[in-house]
């Protein structure tokens, strides 16, 4: 037995070392068709996922799901500033571990995009690069700047280096397969005219000189110098073209939704259009295809570019902000993945042959080189559907829809018609209760001796901070004499405060008078109130907030933030009194974040906290609120409902949660219709309530009791309010069209000259651990609605609640074929009908109750 187990370890060593050494020969390269791997061309679909937006322990179960979906490619940025965080200190331990997120790509058995950049825009904190960076002599950000070249160059080597050391590239039988260098340049190339066109030329000399194995990409940029791939960003990029016949076309970032702002709505993309659009790029010879974001994630702590951007970087994406599947996009866009790749040897052996269909119907047509016909069929008509003959077959399109045809005869999908179950997820208030409330008052009066330094001017905060706080204070003082006018009859004094912060609090002798907000599209805000002055001293402090820096523009790290005047108090006895250039104290911060409170270590300290009796009592601004709470049961995802509080920062054993604010969206929350170009003012969501109620809490940050939750509020608010949900799947849906011999929408066989139809069915399945509990709403008829919110229509079978919930209740899953002889009866002959249901999902336990 010994010797055979030897004997086993000696042949797998030799198994993988042999394949290991296959691996070394893998050959990455490209033409006008596709990418070759070995020497083979794929149609590759990928999906953005940064690593920093989710949790190691998270990262496994969204890459499965991404490969489930149909996925060959995860793409992700990588992130300057979380790495480097001060010059020469690195960190890639935790949600910045890349190379083990790259390594569970791996794994999974999909290839990486390794979009370096190391400039990432995304939405992310001053554009991925470190703030330090700005306070080089000299420098000059992403231009012919030889000091940025420098820094740009040992970092991106830094990167290249180190997944070479791990064997990470394709040519080492990694999973990388393409590296990207800069990011959506190409609107600063015209804007910095030689500058930038040497800048782009020399970043690509400097990233082919690192020989990777693999090619680069760049991105929007129309004139990137050979060998590099110029690829397309946008909601559509079918009419894109790379710049030389011998590059394939690729789509890095096909957007499916939109990133959130406080103070905005949601945007919500339709599946629909989403599909349409990836069919229609695929028809007219496209070949890599990358969802942004396919995981958006959460941007913790003070991650969030913009500014303004929200803590959630949900982005509707296929697999929501918390590792979840969002459905129909998920399971439609599989379906579409599936189909394009029954096409592919069509695909990359040939251009396609298009024939007019219609006034706006096509067909592109591909053949392989054995021959095998596939074809796409596309009705450009956004308001009618179109019934056309191909292949001596009619085929029914629906508006804006492009119907795949692997073979050239049976549809196997229709962008427009979707048939698989929608999902409700919903938060659900978790059996777990904050306890042991505290809290802690920064302290207002304090005197200027605790400032950090004075100046006779007022000076941008990011100089001051250099990005190590959100809070500065600008603080000053002011002599009132007793003889003036306002201290007798009523008329107090107007203070204007000019600031290009992005919110200010401003304090009169300790007592907030006001706070202002500015936007993403307008970041001045001004301040013009009436202030209550003393006779004698007084303090005016401006505590100057910001919400996350500038991630894109030209020269960004020279915009400067914060209280830079003009300060002015009107309606004194003398007129006007100009304090731009008064005597000026800084200080960076605030005292809870110099004296680590949100530290779970429960050494005494000078923090003098008070009993919960008092936070609903006081409700005080700029407050520090603590508590305690257990972790709730089963394996959900967690998220805080800060409904009850105004704005701030929250953390969780430590580890910050991020920004919250309760700022009510504002927006054009109108019906969505999935047909027509998309742009994010077409389907907003949310208009008149919170921009985000709901905070992700990793269940991996917790422990199983006695969990630290620290928040700093600067408004207000009732932190008691404050509940712990678990995000859950309570409601599945399913909504399908009947067979009709016009509509190709059911599977068929074809036996000799004979075509035997099978009649569609409704698909619903629970997530593990939960059963049918109950139907909700059922129609087989002309139903009306979506998942949540169906409606019976002018058809509709009496019989549709009892056979669905005879074929559903208690199952984890169920299947019921939509026909007339299932329910009874035709309700409605003539008519194209459908089965619309939402069933109801519960615990086994109670699944059956």
């Amino acid at each position: 037995m010994e010797t055979s187990s030897i004997s086993r370890r000696i042949l797998l060593f030799l198994i993988a070392f042999q394949l290991s050494c296959q691996c070394i020969q893998c050959v990455v390269t490209y033409d006008g068709k596709a990418i070759v791997i070995n020497g083979r061309r794929r149609i590759l679909i990928s999906g953005s996922i940064h690593y920093p937006r989710s949790t190691p322990e998270m990262w496994e179960d969204i890459i499965m799901k991404a490969k489930d979906g149909g996925l060959d490619v995860i793409e992700t940025y990588v992130f300057w500033n979380v790495h480097e965080p001060a010059p020469g200190v690195y960190d890639f331990e935790g949600r910045y571990d890349l190379v083990r997120f790259l390594k569970t790509v791996q794994n999974a058995g999909l290839y990486a995009h390794l979009r370096i950049g190391p400039y990432v825009c995304a939405e992310w904190n001053f554009g991925g690069l470190p703030v330090w960076l700005k306070y080089i002599p000299g420098i000059s950000f992403r231009t012919d700047n030889e000091p940025f070249k420098w820094a740009m160059k040992r970092f991106t080597e830094k990167i290249v280096k180190l997944m070479k050391s791990e064997n990470l590239y394709e040519s080492q039988g990694g999973p990388i397969i393409l590296s990207q260098i800069e990011n959506e340049y190409g609107s600063l190339d015209t804007r910095y005219g030689a500058f930038g066109h040497n800048y782009i030329t020399w970043a690509a000399e400097m990233a082919v000189g690192l020989r990777t194995g693999v090619p680069w990409t760049m991105c929007k940029q129309d004139d990137a110098p050979d060998p590099i791939i110029n690829t397309c960003n946008g909601f559509y990029c079918d009419a894109f073209t790379p710049n030389k016949p011998y590059k394939p076309k690729i789509w890095t970032e096909a957007w499916t939704g939109w990133f959130t702002e406080f103070g905005g709505p949601s945007y919500r993309r339709p599946v629909q259009d989403i599909a349409f659009a990836v069919a229609r790029f695929i028809q007219k010879g496209g070949s890599f295809v990358n969802y942004y974001m396919y995981h958006g994630g959460t941007n913790f702590g003070r991650t969030a570019g913009g500014p303004f951007v929200t803590t959630s970087y949900d982005y509707d994406a296929p697999i929501d902000e918390y590792g979840l599947i969002r459905q129909p996009k998920y399971g439609h866009l599989a379906e579409l993945h599936k189909a394009i790749k029954q096409c592919e040897p069509g695909l990359v052996a040939s251009d396609p042959i298009i024939v007019s269909l219609g006034p706006r119907q096509q067909a592109h047509v591909f053949y392989s080189k054995l021959g095998h016909c596939s074809a796409f069929l596309s009705n450009y008509d956004t308001n009618n559907g179109s019934r056309v003959m191909f292949n001596q077959r009619h085929h029914n399109l629906p508006a804006w829809s492009i119907s795949i045809l692997p073979d050239c005869l049976n549809m196997v999908f229709n962008t427009a018609k979707i048939g698989v179950q929608s999902t409700r997820l919903t938060m659900l208030r978790a059996n777990s209760q904050m306890f042991s409330w505290e809290t802690f008052s920064e302290d207002l009066t304090t005197s200027d001796v605790d400032s950090a330094f004075t100046s006779f001017s007022l000076l941008d905060q990011v100089n001051v901070t250099r990005d190590s706080s959100d809070y500065l204070w600008y603080t000053t003082t002011i002599d009132v004499a007793p003889t003036e006018s306002f201290l007798y009859n009523g008329e107090h004094p107007r203070l204007l405060v000019e600031s290009s912060g992005h919110a200010l609090h401003v304090f009169i002798n300790g007592k907030l008078c006001g706070s202002i907000f500015g936007t993403r599209e307008d970041r001045r805000i001004s301040y013009r109130e009436k202030i209550r002055l003393l006779s004698g001293r007084n303090k005016i402090a401006l505590l100057s907030v910001a919400m996350g820096l500038s991630n894109i523009g030209g020269h960004y790290e020279s915009w400067e933030t914060g209280v830079l005047g003009p300060v002015v108090l009107y309606g004194l006895d003398h007129g006007k009194l100009d304090l731009t250039h008064t005597k000026w104290s800084y200080r960076i911060g605030l005292k809870g974040e110099a004296m680590n409170v949100v530290s779970t270590n429960r050494m005494p300290s000078s923090v003098e906290w008070v009993q919960g009796s008092l936070i609903t009592q006081n409700n005080q601004p700029l407050t520090w609120h603590k508590a305690y709470f257990n972790e709730p049961d089963g394996e959900e995802p967690l998220a805080l409902d800060m409904s009850s509080m105004g704005k701030g920062q929250v953390w969780v054993n430590g580890q910050s949660i991020g920004r919250y604010w309760t700022a009510y969206a504002t927006g054009n929350c109108q019906q969505c219709h999935y047909t027509g170009s998309y742009r994010p003012f077409k389907c907003q969501v949310g208009c008149g309530r919170p921009t985000q109620r709901w905070y992700h809490v990793p269940r991996s940050w917790l422990k199983p009791t006695g969990n630290l939750l620290v928040l700093f509020e600067e408004l207000g608010g009732d932190p008691t309010g404050i509940l712990l949900a678990k995000r859950s799947m309570t409601s599945v849906c399913a909504d399908v069209v009947e067979y009709h011999p016009n509509i190709k929408n059911w599977r068929n066989e074809t036996y000799g000259q004979t075509q035997v139809f099978h009649s569609p069915r409704i698909h619903l399945q629970c997530s593990p651990g939960l059963l049918i509990s109950s139907i909700k709403f059922a129609s087989f008829g002309t139903p009306v609605g979506s998942c949540g919110s169906f409606q019976q229509g002018t058809c509709h079978a009496p019989t549709s609640y009892d056979v669905i919930s005879k074929r559903c209740i208690g199952e984890d899953r169920c299947a019921v074929a939509i026909s007339n002889t299932n329910f009874g009866q035709d309700p409605c002959p003539n008519t194209l009908k459908r089965l619309s249901v939402e069933a109801v999902c519960t615990p086994t336990s109670t699944g059956q109750g």
